[in-house]
């Protein structure tokens, strides 16, 4: 809409039509509610949602951590994975595509019980065949673990999110910095990986979005996260309808929260056209 000929009075009120622009972002309404909604519970009805809410914090703090650690971690391995999946070489590219397609292939649950129960079992038969008394006596830290097998199993996803972003990048933009001196890997340093990772923000908050959620399956394998700490209180209480609900509004603020977040260094991030 042209506002040259719009009379002052109009043109004051006319809406942003870019987000970008400071507008607010009403989704955050969302999330005020479904915290008020938590805080109204846990006031009003203290027994037994403020239990909940008291008996499952801690719970919050290891799923809090655990995703953050295992997504610092997956954005590195993601990185490696996708640079080797365009590699010319066919060697890293077979081994980066044979990591991709094989732990894809494979359900997080079954990588997380792997790496809990098998590979410790394997790194104590290896410590007694070289006869190396700290491998034979390795025991498994739960938290260790769940990392391991998160950062392993989302590594391969995002290794697709980066190798499609950097393919994403006209080839003009490598061959121009390749025309100015830069080497390959400069090149890739400083003009493709950050043209890059602004086009590929919104499918990696997707899948830190994703990493939360599914880092529920952590409780398995005795990691005391949200999902095991509202097992225990349901088992203790005999109160599922309220144990789960309050678990569930709990999950849905911290994914409402995230998406905000991610939504906004989108925002801060485009590049205007």
């Amino acid at each position: 809409m042209d506002t040259k000929n719009t009379p002052p009075e109009l043109s004051t009120h006319l809406p942003a039509t870019n987000s970008s622009n400071g507008k607010f972002d009403r989704w955050w309404i969302l999330v005020i509610l479904v915290i008020a909604l938590i805080i109204g519970l846990s006031v009003f009805v203290p027994d037994p949602y403020g239990r909940v809410v008291n008996f499952v914090i801690d719970g919050i703090w290891v799923t809090l951590q655990v995703t953050l650690i295992s997504f610092f971690l997956v954005l590195i391995v993601g990185l490696i994975g996708g640079l080797g999946r365009i590699s010319k070489n066919w060697l890293i590219s077979g081994i980066a595509t044979l990591y991709v397609e094989v732990i894809r292939g494979i359900p997080l649950l079954v990588q997380l019980l792997f790496w809990f129960f098998a590979f410790p079992s394997v790194i104590q038969k290896l410590g007694a065949a070289i006869n190396f008394e700290p491998f034979k006596n390795y025991l498994a830290n739960p938290v260790g673990m769940v990392i391991l097998g998160l950062s392993f199993c989302y590594g391969a996803y995002m290794s697709e999110v980066y190798r499609a972003g950097i393919q994403s990048i006209p080839k003009g933009q490598m061959e121009a910095a390749r025309s100015l001196g830069m080497t390959y890997f400069q090149a890739m340093r400083y003009v493709i990986i950050p043209q890059a990772i602004r086009v590929i923000l919104p499918p990696v908050g997707n899948e830190f979005i994703s990493m939360l959620k599914d880092s529920s399956l952590v409780s398995v394998v005795a990691v005391a996260d949200l999902t095991l700490r509202g097992r225990q209180f349901m088992a203790s209480s005999f109160l599922p309808i309220e144990t789960w609900m309050m678990v569930a509004l709990i999950y849905l603020t911290l994914t409402l929260f995230s998406a905000r977040l991610v939504n906004w260094i989108e925002r801060k991030t485009r590049l205007e056209r």
